[in-house]
Formats: structure tokens, sequence, C-alpha cells
């Protein structure tokens, strides 16, 4: 199918300084929890961008110096000779498919707590960081640089990019944003020095540029230098010449850097989940950017619609289309608008999965995606799969996102696939979630792949269908997947941390029955350890329809999982906007219908509040009994045609959606394929020689 007309700005190379991009589709810099210790799995991972044709694919943060350690979390280097060969895996799999590839040198500052290397972190003046998070506490605290440390700091840079050439590199990074030492130099926050680093703006950018030209001096004309900044706070601060300090920063450094790649400032505003933010958030902060610089600007904004992307170029705001999280759930996606295809993109839906895997210290996750990670380890790519191995046919029961996935997957490859939901409409737990406050665009999950199944000859699907044991004996169907989901138990949380039995009794009510319809009376309490968003949806959405609510958790904030996808102070803040209130590290320690009883977790103290409804949102346990019905069958098996019967998602194992997709597509793939010993390939690092 042709490309639409309209999409063929996107497709215009652009030049960057000694170096052309093939188009305007730029993955930016992204954590992806892939180390030098995992060079396959990252140049494979990265590769496969290229392949789907972004025309610019990056690393995430790559360290400069042993004075930038951000263990336990996984982080890249560049400071010998055995990572130059590891990076270069990276580079050549990218340049197999004409696409340029970016190197983000980073050196974290006070931001790291340098836990391996134990060398006291640097800083423009020793202000620390002081995070409220266990995972970025340390009690190491930064030193004040001198004169010498910042000759060093520029020493670094310039070697690391002589580095990053000999690894293949197009594009080479300087990195003054999110909290890390460049940065920390243009904010007066952290830099307090009365030298000529220190002060006025113009001081306060002395560092960033002297950095630019390091690497200026160290790549030549054989990459070009780009500089990723955070403007959020600098646009905050008023100008003494310009609106803005940001715009002081960028005037002064205008024609220094080849490419602008801006962004924010903190997590959950550069990366700002869908729950709280719309596609193109950013616009208002970096908007001003090109009308200062006559070099090319790349941001980002979680894009996923090409006219959204074709209006930031007609209207001035970008020359690049940035995309990280887009690029994860659909490595395709420029290909798949190149060749007319739009309607095929595996759209993001904004989850932050991919952001919890950085914090996990594991590669990365997708919702929408499941082979991200995958392509090396299991070998894994996004658009293509094996094609079927026998003319077996498959009877799916439940069609929320495991069940989908698998019934997909399955089609693709080929075989004969049958899918039943009780439900009248397909889609699981997203039925209700999707309508709970900012979750709407989660519906993505369901709505693709439905997308991919509908108009399939060899697909059936039978919404609407409440299956038995006989059912499916008589469905003729060789092998059958329960993908029947899971259920909200009642059970409370004991002082060991454990469930306890459940609580039954009038007006306690579990998240299975707020979506058939329930409608708790208030005062009503939240209880939540489950942590993650559901709990904080729910309450949101009792208060928004104004029945008094409290929010009731055994960890130290809302939500409180919702740090790992950078929703946690976003969570926080709906709360309070919607009148919640917040009650931490408290435990139900009894609920008589009038009033309820709150034990400190730790000390046992009790408190009361007025409540007339309880709901809880703490354990789920799978929906198997149509599974444990067949097995208790399996005599008649083999007179029914039936060769296996297994348990996918959270009929198997409760977990977040992205569990559920990724064990439904896991089933696919290995559908009649002979069982291995080890499930994956391990990944080892390079060495020097290697």
């Amino acid at each position: 199918m042709p490309r639409n007309p309209r999409f063929d700005v996107l497709f215009e190379p652009v030049r960057i300084g000694p170096v052309t991009a093939p188009n305007r589709f730029y993955q930016v810099p992204h954590a992806s929890g892939m180390t030098n210790a995992l060079p396959h799995v990252r140049a494979k991972f990265r590769e496969t961008k290229a392949e789907g044709g972004w025309g610019v694919v990056c690393t995430g943060a790559v360290s400069i110096h042993p004075s930038s350690d951000d263990a336990p979390l996984p982080f890249a280097s560049l400071w010998d000779e055995a990572d130059v060969r590891a990076h270069a895996a990276m580079t050549e799999a990218v340049h197999r498919h004409g696409s340029l590839a970016g190197v983000e040198l980073w050196h974290g500052g006070a931001i790291t707590m340098n836990r391996t290397s134990r060398l006291p972190p640097l800083s423009p003046s020793g202000m620390p960081w002081l995070s409220t998070h266990l995972g970025f506490m340390g009690n190491l605290r930064p030193r004040a640089m001198d004169r010498a440390d910042i000759r060093e700091l520029l020493r670094w840079q310039a070697d690391a990019a002589k580095r990053a050439l000999a690894a293949g590199f197009d594009i080479v990074y300087v990195y003054a944003g999110m909290g890390y030492l460049p940065y920390e130099f243009l904010l007066p926050e952290y830099n307090r020095r009365t030298d000529e680093y220190g002060g006025s703006i113009a001081n306060r950018t002395r560092l960033v540029r002297e950095m630019l030209e390091v690497t200026r001096d160290a790549v030549g004309d054989r990459a070009a230098v780009a500089l990723r900044i955070s403007l959020e706070e600098l646009r905050a601060k008023p100008g003494t010449h310009a609106p803005s300090e940001a715009h002081e920063v960028v005037e002064a450094l205008a024609d220094v850097p080849d490419l602008w790649d801006v962004k924010m400032d903190s997590s959950p505003t550069d990366c700002a989940p869908s729950r709280f933010s719309p596609e193109g958030s950013h616009e208002p902060v970096i908007e001003f950017v090109k009308k200062v610089t006559k070099k090319p600007v790349v941001g980002v904004g979680r894009f996923t619609s090409p006219d959204f992307m074709v209006s930031q170029i007609r209207r001035g705001v970008l020359d690049l289309i940035g995309g990280a999280r887009p690029s994860i759930a659909d490595p395709f996606l420029p290909r798949k608008i190149d060749e007319g295809r739009e309607h095929e993109i595996r759209e993001c839906i904004g989850c932050n999965i991919c952001i919890s895997s950085w914090h996990d210290g594991v590669p990365v996750r997708c919702t929408q995606n499941p082979t991200a990670g995958e392509e090396w380890r299991r070998g894994w790519h996004p658009e293509r799969v094996e094609p079927a191995a026998s003319d077996a046919s498959i009877l799916v029961v439940g069609g929320g996102p495991s069940g989908l996935e698998c019934a997909v997957t399955l089609a693709r490859r080929g075989y004969r696939v049958t899918i039943a939901d009780a439900a009248a409409e397909f889609g699981g737990r997203l039925r209700f979630e999707t309508g709970l406050p900012g979750l709407s665009t989660w519906g993505r999950v369901a709505d693709w792949r439905l997308g991919q199944l509908r108009g399939r000859a060899n697909v059936s699907l039978f919404p609407g269908s409440s299956l038995t044991v006989d059912d499916v004996l008589g469905s003729e169907h060789a092998h059958v997947v329960v993908a029947t989901g899971a259920r909200w138990t009642r059970m409370l949380y004991a002082t060991i941390e454990f469930p306890t039995e459940p609580f039954d009794a009038p007006r306690v009510y579990t998240p299975d029955d707020i979506a058939a319809g329930a409608v708790p009376e208030g005062p009503a309490v939240v209880f939540d350890f489950d942590n993650y968003y559901l709990g904080g949806a729910i309450a949101e959405r009792l208060a928004r329809h104004q029945v008094e609510t409290h929010y009731v958790t055994t960890a130290g904030s809302a939500s409180a999982w919702t740090f790992m996808t950078n929703e946690l102070p976003l969570v926080h803040r709906a709360l309070g906007a919607a009148g919640v209130t917040i009650h931490t590290l408290r435990r139900i320690a009894g609920f008589d219908g009038e009033e309820i009883a709150l034990a400190d977790v730790f000390t046992n103290a009790e408190q009361r509040l007025r409540c007339r409804s309880l709901v809880i949102v703490g354990v789920r346990e799978p929906r198997d009994e149509l599974y444990r019905e067949l097995l208790a069958r399996s005599g008649e098996f083999e007179r029914a045609g039936i060769r296996s019967v297994s348990r996918i998602g959270d009929a198997l194992a409760p977990g977040a959606i992205v569990h559920a997709v990724h064990s439904g597509h896991r089933y696919a793939r290995e559908f009649d394929a002979a069982p291995t010993a080890v499930p994956y390939v391990r990944d080892f690092p390079l060495h020097r020689g290697q």
C-alpha cells in the first residue's frame, strides 16, 4: 500500500552537522536495562528499531568515568577498549539498516551514589540530591568540584567521545539534563559557586559550552555533536534579558551543538504517564527552542499519531520526531507509516512499564510489545513469527489481554483459532479498568489485538459465550488454552506481611464488585495492599462521584509501586485534588459496618474512622475452575480429540497486564516447538580481543 502523501514530510532527510538522518524518526536516548554485560541483547534490541525505520537510534546513558556509577541501576559505560567493543556490536547492527547511531555520554554528578566505585560523587558546590525514595537514597554526600576536577571532567568527556568514534557512533551527546552533572551547573540550587562557573546565567552555562567544545574537538567532522538538555526548571525562572533562563541558555549556546535534544527535568514529567498527560505534553515548555536556534531540534511527547507528528513539523515545534516509549511499543512504527499501514501501529499506552524495567534493573519490558527485550535471547521479532508447524486448531477460552495476545500470535502463525469469552465484549479486566480516571488509553491493548483478529479467515470470535467443560470437550479443538483471568479476594493483611483469611461482611467489596456495578456507600475506605494503580484509581473514582473516601495502605505512600512507573507524585496529586484522605503504614484491624479500625503496621497502635463501606484491593487468585474441571476429566480427552490443556496469563499466575500479554505471547510462540532445558539464551560481556 503506498504511503499517504500527507506523511511525506516525515520521511525527508535531515542534516545534523556532518551526518544526515535518512528521515525524521529519531529514537532518542532512553534506558533499556541493557548494560555492557548484555551486548548482544542490547544490539538486537536497537537493531530492530533501525530495521523498523527509525532513522536515528541512540543508546541510553553511557558513563564516561567510574565517578559516574549508578549501580545497582543498570547503566552502560565507555571507559576503555573493552567497552568500545561492546558498543560496536550495537553500531554495526544499526548501520546494517542505514540508520545513524547516537551515544548519550553521561556523568551523573551528585545524582549518582557511586555504590560500586566508592568514589565521592561530584557536584558544582557539594549540594546533594535528597531523594525521598529508598532506592535512590545514599549516605555518601558529594564533594564540591575545584578547577582541577573540571579539567578532568572535560578530559573524560573528550576521551569518551574518541572512544565513541572508535565504536562507530555517528552522533555524540553532551547530557545536561535530568539532574545530572552538567545540568547541576545550570541550576542555581545546585550551583552556588562564586568563580567563572557560577553566578550569572552566562557563567552557569560555561561548563556545558566547554563540554560541547571538547566533544567537537574530539570527533572533528566524523560525527555530530548533540546537546540533550532539560528546560522545565529553567523555563520557570525569569530571565534578565529574555522571558526565562531557558531562553537565555539556548540563546547563549544556539549554534554550538549540531542538534538540540530538548526534554523535561524529572521522570514524571519527561516520561509522563498517559493517566495524567496527553500526547505532546512537552510542547508548552520546549516550543521556543526552534525560534532561537537554526540547528535541528528533536523532542518527545509519546507521539503515536502520524498526524500529530506532522503537526509538530509543520508548526515549527520540532525538526525530528523523538520516540522512546513509542519506539518500544512498535519498533516498526516508521515503516508502517511509510508503507501505508499506519492503522497497524501498535500504539504505546503510556503505562510506563518500560521505565519500571530500569528501576528493576532488567531488560526493558512493554505491555503492548511482548517481544521487547526478547529479540536476541528468545529470538522473538515484533513483525515475524514462525509459520504453523501443524494443522492444529486451538480454542482460547477468555478474551482478556493474555487470551487476545495468544490468539493474535497463533493466528499470525497460521493456526486455526477460536476465542470465546463469557462477557458480551472482549477485553477482560480492561473493560472495567479503562473506565477509571485516566486509564482510557490502556484500551489500546484490546483494540489493537481485536483489530488484528477481525477479518482473519482462520479466526472465529465468540463473545458472550460462557463455555462449560462439556462445551469444551465437544468443541472439536485439539488444544485448549484457558485464559479466564483472576478474581480479587477479600483477604486482609497480617502483620507478617502476608494475606489473612477472607473478610466477609456486609458492605465489604472487591474491585470485581465495583466492576459489576456495586456502589459503595460513604464514608468509604479503599484498603490497598496491591500497591499498583488500581486502588488509587478506584479511590479517585469514588471521590469524584461525591463519596467521602479514605485511602488506606500498608505501604509508605499511595499506590507505592507506581514509583517504578513515574506515577507516584501524580497519583498523590490526583487523590489530593479529588479530596481523598490518605492513610499510610496502616492495615485494617476491624470493621463493624459503622467504624473501621486502622492499626499501625509497626506498632499496632489503633485509630478509628467512620466507615460504611470497605473496598479491599489486595490479593488476586486464578479464576481457573474450568482448567481444573477439565483436568479432572482428562480421561475423556482422547475421545474428544484434545491433545493439550494449558493455562496462560492471570489464570496461571496473577500479575500486571504486561505479564498477561507476555504469557499469552510465549505460549503462542512456543506452541508446537520442542521444549528446551533453558527458556532463553544467556548473554555475556565482550572482553578485549573478542
